[in-house]
C-alpha cells in the first residue's frame, strides 16, 4: 500500500512557497498508505531532480525552487527492498532516447525477477519490484504511449504508475489501483493522490482560494499525459494481465471472488492486502479471516496501519 501524489501548476499561479506548503500537506495525508519512505521528482534549471529519503513525509521539509511547477510524489510502504537503502525508494530515475524520467508505482509486481531473467535486463542493486518498469522503458529507448503501453502489458500484478519526464510531461498509467485527479482550471492547477479520500482531506487543509474542482476521469486501462500547458492526451492499454489466475485459485482466492461478487478492482485490493500482510507481522490467512468476519478492505487496511488486528 503506497500512495502517489503531486501538484501540476501549469498556470504558474502559485509561489514556490505555496507549492511547498501544499506538497507538505498532501504528502503528510498520504502517510496513511505508507510511512517507510517519501520521495518527489521535479524539473528545475533544465534538469530532472529526485529527492527521496527513508522517512515519513511529516519528517521532511520540502523546499522547491521557483521554476519547479510540476511535482510528482510517492509515500512508500515497503514490500520488497529495504527502505533504509534509499536506492530502493521511489521515484526511480531512468533515461530513454536521451530523455530523463522519474517513475513511481503504487502496487505489487510479481514477475519482475522472471522478466529480468528472460529479457536479459541489466543487473541492478535496486531490489524493489517496481524498478523493472524503468528497465523495460529504457530497453525500448523511448518514453511514449507506445512504450508505456508495452510496459504496462508486460508486467503482472497490481499497479498504477506515474512518470514525469524532463519536458514536464506527466504520464499516468492506471491499472487496478486507485487514482484521483482534481483540476482547477481557473488557477491552471492539477492536484492528485491515490484516493479521493486522501485528496479531499489534503485540499481542505490548503489555505488557497480553491473553487470546486473538476474531477478528471481515469479508469483502469487508461493512460493519460498532462503536458506543460495542462493539456490532456489519452490512450488505452490491455488489462488482461492485471487479473492473473493465481488471484482466483483455491489456494489464494480472494474474498469477492469466493462470494461471487466479481469486481476486478476490489479483487486486486484483497490480493494486495494479503501480499503485504507479512510486512505488518500477519499471515495472508489473517486477512481472509477478517474478510469473512465482515471487515471491508478499507477497514482492514486501517487496522494494519494502526496495529490493531
Amino acid at each position: 500500500m503506497c500512495c502517489l501524489f503531486g501538484i501540476l501548476d501549469y498556470g504558474n499561479s502559485l509561489t514556490a512557497r505555496q507549492r511547498a506548503a501544499m506538497l507538505s500537506i498532501l504528502a503528510t495525508e498520504c502517510e496513511v498508505r505508507g510511512t517507510d519512505a517519501t520521495g518527489i521528482a521535479y524539473n528545475s534549471g533544465g534538469r530532472l531532480r529526485i529527492y527521496k529519503r527513508p522517512k515519513a513525509a511529516h519528517m521532511l521539509r520540502f523546499v522547491l525552487p521557483p521554476d519547479a511547477n510540476f511535482i510528482m510524489g510517492h509515500t512508500r510502504m515497503t514490500t520488497q527492498g529495504r527502505a533504509s537503502r534509499n536506492r530502493n525508494n521511489h521515484p526511480f530515475p531512468g533515461r530513454a532516447d536521451g530523455t530523463a524520467f522519474a517513475l513511481a508505482h503504487n502496487g505489487v509486481l510479481y514477475n519482475d525477477a522472471s522478466l529480468r531473467r528472460v529479457r536479459h535486463l541489466p543487473l541492478t542493486r535496486i531490489q524493489t519490484d517496481s524498478y523493472v518498469a524503468v528497465q523495460l522503458l529504457e530497453r525500448q529507448q523511448a518514453l511514449s504511449f507506445d512504450s508505456l503501453r508495452s510496459m504496462a502489458e508486460t508486467v503482472e500484478g497490481s499497479f498504477t504508475f506515474s512518470v514525469l519526464d524532463s519536458l514536464n510531461h506527466l504520464y499516468f498509467i492506471r491499472g487496478d489501483n486507485p487514482l484521483c485527479i482534481y483540476h482547477y482550471p481557473g488557477l491552471g492547477l492539477y492536484v492528485y493522490a491515490s484516493t479521493e479520500q486522501i485528496l479531499g482531506k489534503a485540499v481542505s487543509r490548503m489555505r488557497l482560494p480553491l473553487a470546486m474542482p473538476d474531477l478528471v476521469p481515469v479508469s483502469c486501462g487508461d493512460m493519460l499525459c498532462i503536458d506543460s500547458d495542462g493539456q490532456i492526451q489519452r490512450e488505452r492499454f490491455q488489462t488482461n494481465q492485471l487479473f492473473p489466475d493465481w488471484c482466483y485459485s483455491g489456494r489464494q482466492s480472494v474474498l469477492p471472488y469466493e462470494y461471487g461478487a466479481y469486481d476486478r478492482e476490489e479483487d486486486s485490493y484483497w490480493a494486495e492486502l494479503r501480499s503485504v500482510a507479512a510486512s505488518f507481522g500477519y499471515a495472508p490467512d489473517d486477512i481472509t479471516a477478517l474478510g469473512r468476519q465482515g471487515f471491508s478492505p478499507e477497514e482492514i487496511e486501517e487496522l494494519l496501519y494502526c496495529g490493531e488486528i
